[in-house]
């Protein structure tokens, strides 16, 4: 005779009615004057850092990347969707869309040139030819070699600033025809939309780049190398005004629709944390682990190391990217001392206090994180508030010496964790067992 089974809710549900207490006590707090606009900006800002951190712990937790650049791919987010929605608002080129319809544009004609790069094979064309050149003098091989090679970077790019450009006069086109035909608020809402998610795959693009040639490095060097790439980034940042006068350079950019509220960043947190719990236990995600555990063996096993290694540097971009974009638009104001090489430790610092390769303590140290340091400022006496930049280091170092793998180590908790297979108790009905029940 069977026993009966303890039935009990799916791990989804729990954790879906856990986010959705959290962002309506929030709301209702603040609605109703509980809550200061110190603790709402607080609490986005913890929000805000939990996007960037999540994508930095893909590429140092689960890839085992030692990344400093995050800072600078946050920074390329900021700018970019702080130059959209200002041309918005103020049309500081003269057009609304110009910079929005570029951005599209450019990225979408880099990635054909890309694409047509790789399906030429330019590797094994280049390898041919020299081997067709073999009987001629090394000197006069390289010429002609450099000669062809000159030749097909000039018509990929001829072919991509072709297509970028008739794509930027239709994106511009599409966009001055459908946003200012929309109602005023649902106008800023699509426009404040389309800014994150450009800014956010243009950094993305940028981290693909950049991280195609410094993901052959490893350990340290690539650590200092993507420091340098970070400096590199504020350091154009301080002279931008030479190029963008609006971004005012060293002065600070202004005038930034300050657009960012609660149910933007609480609601961009929930979706990206979704999409990165997804993609971590699925084989792409098995595969960029694999890499953290033994790049030799993940090789031997058909696994495509370096395709690996710049996916998940590309998407921890993407993360930077957008929550760079949304503090822009909380603040309403940049300045490139925001994003220099200091600032760039503030998301590895998340990370390992609250657990490499844990999605759950990187949310949980987020939030810490945030209200240490603000809650600092508050309790110490004035003339004191730069001590907290003290006693938070402290504070990590205990937790680092108490628990050298984080505050949850690797644990999840709730849906974060991996899926699993709970086995039914056997109940025999003619010697045939019941099936497993897949809980996700």
């Amino acid at each position: 005779m069977s026993m009966p089974q303890a039935r009990c809710l799916p791990t989804w549900l729990t954790t879906l009615v856990v986010a959705v207490a959290v962002f309506v006590i929030v709301t209702m707090l603040y609605a109703r004057g509980i809550m200061t606009s110190y603790v709402y900006n607080v609490l986005q800002l913890a929000c805000i850092a939990a996007i960037s951190a999540l994508g930095l712990n893909l590429v140092y937790g689960f890839n085992g990347q030692f990344s400093l650049g995050q800072i600078g791919f946050y920074a390329i987010g900021a700018y970019s969707s702080a130059l959209i929605t200002k041309e918005f608002t103020t049309y500081w080129s003269g057009a609304q869309f110009s910079t929005l319809s570029w951005l599209q544009a450019g990225m979408i004609g880099v990635v054909v040139i890309l694409w047509a790069a790789n399906r030429l094979h330019l590797r094994q064309l280049f390898s041919r030819l020299n081997k067709a050149l073999a009987e001629l003098r090394r000197m006069e091989r390289t010429i002609l070699v450099a000669v062809v090679v000159v030749l097909i970077t000039l018509v990929l790019v001829a072919v991509g600033a072709a297509l970028t450009w008739v794509l930027q006069l239709g994106i511009s086109a599409l966009l001055t025809a459908l946003i200012p035909a929309l109602p005023a608020a649902a106008a800023q809402s699509v426009l404040f939309f389309l800014a994150l998610v450009t800014s956010a795959a243009f950094a993305a693009l940028v981290a693909y780049l950049v991280g195609k040639p410094l993901l052959r490095l490893h350990s340290d060097y690539f650590g200092i190398a993507t420091l340098g790439f970070a400096i590199v980034i504020y350091t154009i940042l301080q002279n931008s005004d030479m190029v963008i006068a609006t971004m005012k350079g060293a002065r600070g950019m202004v005038e930034i629709p300050m657009w960012t509220s609660w149910p933007w960043v609480f609601g961009i947190l929930f979706v990206l944390v979704v999409v990165m719990r997804n993609l971590v236990y699925s084989s792409h995600g098995r595969a960029i682990i694999s890499v953290r555990e033994d790049e030799v063996a993940a090789r031997q096993m058909g696994i495509n190391v370096p395709n690996a290694k710049v996916i998940a540097f590309a998407i921890g971009g993407f993360y930077a990217g957008m929550a760079g974009g949304l503090y822009a638009h909380l603040i309403g104001f940049l300045h490139p001392s925001t994003f220099d090489f200091v600032r760039g430790f503030d998301p590895l610092i998340i990370i390992v206090f609250g657990g490499l390769g844990s999605m759950t303590g990187t949310l949980v140290a987020s939030g810490l994180f945030s209200l240490i340091i603000e809650g600092l400022r508050v309790v110490l006496p004035q003339g004191f508030e730069d001590w907290r930049f003290v006693i938070y280091p402290i504070l990590l170092l205990a937790i680092i010496l108490l628990r050298q793998k984080g505050l949850l180590g690797t644990h999840e908790w709730g849906w974060l964790q991996p899926p699993h297979v709970l086995l039914r108790e056997v109940a025999v009905t003619g010697g045939n067992p019941q099936p497993p029940e897949v809980i996700p």
